[in-house]
């Protein structure tokens, strides 16, 4: 069971908002999802977790790219919304996987080792514990150290710590 929620700044504090996952199936995808709940560009903090097993954080200011961070890779990795984020944090792209898998032919020449294109990509192994960008919270009250060592109710401490408590459990 997942819980995924938006906290997006504004002028007046934080608004939260839960959030579906059904239709996010990248990265991108969870990115755009948060731009819509984003108010003149400003920051969104997109929380997911799973049965505290595992939680990730993915913020978004303005158009920049997404900053993720994950508490357990090698966790986050065997379920399918953590999958998608440990596979972009390693650069896995998982259409060219799927092609290459498809695919009959070795694609050498005589002489040319056997490889084929992505398979260092696909052969990089899981981190177990935190992946990401572990100071992307650092400016809102939350250090890379308190991130790593967050446990249990995670997302609670985060709230806490970004001053939307009540904000978040009203989604929740």
């Amino acid at each position: 069971m997942y819980f995924a929620a938006l906290l997006a700044r504004t002028e007046d504090g934080w608004e939260a908002s839960d959030t579906e996952l059904d239709d996010v199936e990248t990265l991108t995808d969870l990115a755009d999802l948060a731009r819509e709940a984003a108010v003149d560009d400003d920051t969104v903090v997109a929380l997911v977790e799973q049965e505290d097993a595992w939680f990730g954080v993915i913020r978004l200011d303005g158009d920049d790219d997404p900053r993720v961070f994950i508490s357990n890779a090698a966790v986050a990795a065997r379920s399918s919304y953590g999958a998608m984020l440990t596979d972009e944090l390693l650069g896995r792209d998982k259409d060219v996987e799927d092609e290459l898998a498809s695919l009959d032919l070795d694609g050498t020449e005589d002489g040319e080792p056997e490889t084929q294109q992505g398979e260092d990509e696909a052969d990089t192994p899981v981190p177990a514990g935190p992946l990401g960008d572990a100071r992307l919270l650092e400016d809102l009250g939350i250090g890379e150290k308190e991130l790593l060592t967050l446990d249990g109710d995670a997302l609670g401490a985060i709230a806490e710590a970004l001053g939307c408590t009540d904000i978040l459990e009203a989604v929740r």
